[in-house]
Formats: structure tokens, sequence, C-alpha cells
């Protein structure tokens, strides 16, 4: 794994957050029995909105935490990079390819690595302008809708 960019190296690697490995959720790995690990909020943050993550393919990572002022907690493997962002931020949203967006932030992953860690007390990578990056990344225009969802 290579490291972030001088000056952009996480607060958790810099500190060593204690964050190891994914979230204890399904078997003693973390892996549930589809092949998904849930990736674990970082100790002494707050996750009150609940968690999704973004992904895009690991050689966008760089460009990705480049552009973004304020990214949260992103975890990363050989293959993807994951941002975690409030829960239902696709929401009115169609994220486009090549992101894949997962409720629940459990990943189809192998050994995600806790990278970065934000400054602030949540995890949280702002979600719309995450969106507008990975828009740009894959070259399509941004598209919402106001449309509400069923039971809202």
């Amino acid at each position: 794994m290579t490291s972030l960019p001088a000056g952009r190296l996480s607060r958790a690697r810099r500190q060593g957050s204690g964050v190891q490995g994914v979230e204890q959720d399904g078997g003693p790995d973390g892996v549930q029995g589809n092949g998904r690990v849930r990736l674990p909020v970082p100790p002494g943050l707050s996750a009150p909105l609940g968690c999704d993550a973004v992904g895009l393919p690991a050689r966008h990572g760089f460009r990705m935490m480049a552009h973004l002022s304020r990214p949260g907690c992103v975890f990363a493997d050989a293959d993807w990079w994951w941002w975690i962002v409030p829960a239902e931020s696709d929401l009115g949203l169609v994220w486009p390819q090549p992101a894949r967006y997962v409720p629940g932030a459990y990943v189809p992953a192998t050994r995600p690595r806790l990278i970065h860690s934000p400054e602030g007390g949540a995890p949280y990578t702002p979600p719309i302008p995450l969106y507008l990056m990975v828009c740009r990344v894959a070259g399509t225009a941004p598209a919402w809708s106001t449309v509400p969802r069923q039971g809202s």
C-alpha cells in the first residue's frame, strides 16, 4: 500500500488509531457469509447518522483524496478505496460507475485498512462533494432527484 502525499497522511496512521482490520460482525475475521466486511468506526469517533460507504477502484484513490477538502474515514485494500458517508447518502442520487454505494458499510473487500481518519469527531466524508468528485472521475454530469422516497 502506498502512503498518502505529504501533509495528507492520516491522523490514524500518524497516531496509531488502534483500529485493526474489520468490525467483528460475522465470522471470527469480521467476514459475513456473503463475503462482505463491515468497515468499523474508529474509537473516539461518533456516528450518530449511521454509516454507509462509497467505493472506487484504488487507481482513483489518490486523486479523490487530493481534491476532497474534508475527507472522513477512508479504508483501502489492494483493489478499492472506501469513504464512510452518513446513512442514506444515496437518497435522490445515482452514484455513477465505477463507484459502488454500499448501505451499512458492508463492503466486498479483502482486509480493508484505515488509511485516513478525520480531524473532527465524526467519521463522515461530506457526501455531496464526494458525489461531485465521483461524477468527475466517471466523466458524467451530476444529477439528483427531488422526488421523496416511498413512505417519506
